[in-house]
């Protein structure tokens, strides 16, 4: 579309908005006719650390809320020559699971617990031999049972449950509700019913008797939607809330709200059978769209779904980036020290592309990226590590290429029990997130860690917000019975166009030699956690 008509989309409401919470960053995207981001705005925050917890306040949420839907509004003024007054749809998406609960008059009874916090490891395991599921202790209902089990004084108060992106959604619109893939990391799903499984609710329940709480699961969880249903309109209120100027008009339908997970898998049109993606940045996640059931439980493997329903088998790991990022800022506190000017994202793209000519294992160098607790090797806390013995080949090639080795370690430990336990089989790996910022860097990592071609197509930068966008579009749109598949190949991703890179033998090689050490080495990372307090 040109400018014009892209104007007139805006002044018409055809346009439609997605935001997503992420870990870092707070993301607004706008899309026209032809599901094309036309503008953005977004705004940087940081959870915190607070008396063991890892959370962001309500004011963070909303003051970054707002300040990043003014940088799109601002954006589209100063691009289009229009005012942002009303769209077609919005969709809003967060980091999922987590814990928010609320009184009957909404107060949150404690601090927002994010997916960050391994604090639920016996309920986590109690309710996981209760199901005979697995139930990740990042889970919504992970957190709640032990803040059960922890006798807490908020549960007899608890009226809603929900997370980060319903909790957002409630307030704009009223509604109580949750797309089904981020459902699905609130609470098990069937997914032959496209709801939450009646029969481990029903078990909880039972068990929840001995507790004498006064309310039952059901009665506190949000619905359960599928992609394309709507979730209501937004309120009066909640014009004001997302927008305090008053320029954005009430009545605009939201789509269900969604997990990042779910938007990820929109966003790189991995939604059908044999499709996977892989969402790299603050966190690293897979997401494998199933053939079939696995045939045991995992407790490293997550069983969500798409936001249609379909079974998805996740495995996640909490830490990527992070340590990386911290490296590349001392590396830039030298640079400053030497008074040379150099961006952050020439001295990311620099120190990336040393991650190449390194060798193939890293050169005998180990690191652990964990800058808290991952739940697939086991761990409740972390302590981000660099170790070498003296007949390493210690060269800056080889340290990028180990910690960007290290960011995908626990992923690949998860990833092998579907591949080599479960036989799963996929034709590519589609990737997007920070990891993948750089050209080709991240690809060539990720095919030699998975082993299989690894794509990431010119759109995958926009993330999340247009994953989320693109829901609210489908909502929209969506001719009678069409699925979210169809609608996206058709209309979205028809002509598409990216890079695929396949593993190169070496890399593959490289990579299994050094994993071998870093499963040996995992007793120093576990040693530090005991001794480094």
């Amino acid at each position: 579309m040109n400018r014009n008509d892209i104007q007139k989309a805006i002044e018409s409401g055809k346009t439609v908005l997605g935001i997503e919470f992420g870990s870092t960053r707070i993301k607004a995207v706008l899309i026209d006719e032809d599901h094309a981001p036309i503008a953005s705005g977004s705004h940087e925050w940081e959870n915190r650390y607070d008396n063991g917890i890892w959370t962001y306040s309500l004011d963070d949420v909303w003051a970054g809320l707002q300040d990043s839907y003014q940088n799109l509004s601002s954006e589209v003024l100063e691009k289009y020559g229009a005012p942002l007054r009303t769209v077609g749809a919005i969709g809003f998406s967060g980091m999922m699971h987590g814990y928010m609960a609320f009184d009957k008059d909404g107060n949150l009874l404690v601090p927002f617990r994010t997916w960050r916090n391994t604090i639920t490891g016996p309920a986590s395991a109690e309710l996981m031999d209760l199901f005979q599921f697995n139930i990740p202790q990042r889970w919504s209902i992970a957190h709640l049972h032990q803040a059960i089990l922890n006798e807490e004084s908020h549960i007899n108060d608890i009226s809603f449950l929900t997370t980060l992106a319903g909790y957002v959604h409630w307030r704009l619109t009223g509604q109580k509700v949750l797309g089904i893939g981020e459902a699905s990391g609130v609470f098990p799903i069937d997914s032959t019913i496209n709801d939450y499984d009646k029969g481990k609710l029903d078990l909880l329940d039972e068990r929840l008797k001995t507790e004498n709480v006064p309310w039952k699961l059901q009665d506190i969880l949000p619905k359960v939607l599928v992609a394309g249903e709507a979730a209501g309109t937004l309120t009066a209120e909640g014009a004001k809330l997302l927008d305090p100027t008053g320029q954005l008009q009430a009545g605009i339908p939201l789509c269900p709200p969604e997990g990042d997970a779910g938007t990820g898998m929109v966003a790189t049109n991995s939604v059908a059978e044999r499709t996977g993606n892989v969402s790299a940045g603050t966190s690293v996640f897979a997401m494998i769209v199933l053939e079939k059931a696995l045939s045991q439980v995992y407790p490293e493997i997550d069983m969500v779904t798409t936001p249609t329903g379909k079974p998805v088998a996740m495995v996640h790991s909490n830490n990527c980036t992070s340590d990386i990022n911290a490296w590349v800022d001392l590396f830039r506190q030298f640079t400053d020290a030497l008074g040379v000017e150099v961006s952050q994202s020439q001295l990311f793209e620099l120190l990336y592309q040393q991650a190449l000519v390194g060798d193939a294992d890293g050169g005998g160098l180990m690191a652990y990226n964990y800058l808290s607790g991952e739940h697939i090797t086991h761990l409740e806390e972390g302590r981000p590590l660099f170790v070498r013995t003296p007949e390493s080949h210690f060269t800056l090639a080889n340290f990028m290429r180990t910690h960007l080795f290290s960011s995908l370690g626990a992923l690949k430990i998860g990833m092998d029990i579907l591949f080599e336990n479960e036989q799963v089989e996929i034709d590519q790996i589609l990737g997007h997130g920070g990891f993948f910022k750089t050209k080709d860097v991240g690809q060539k990592i990720m095919a030699a860690a998975m082993d299989v071609p690894v794509s990431v197509m010119e759109t995958a930068g926009e993330g999340g917000a247009w994953g989320i966008a693109l829901l609210a579009a489908y909502m929209l749109h969506k001719a009678e019975g069409e699925p979210l598949e169809t609608y996206l190949s058709n209309h979205v991703f028809a002509g598409e166009n990216g890079t695929t890179v396949a593993p190169a033998e070496e890399d593959v090689a490289g990579f299994a030699a050094f994993m071998e050490r870093y499963k040996a080495g995992l007793v120093i990372e576990r040693t530090a956690v005991e001794t480094l307090k």
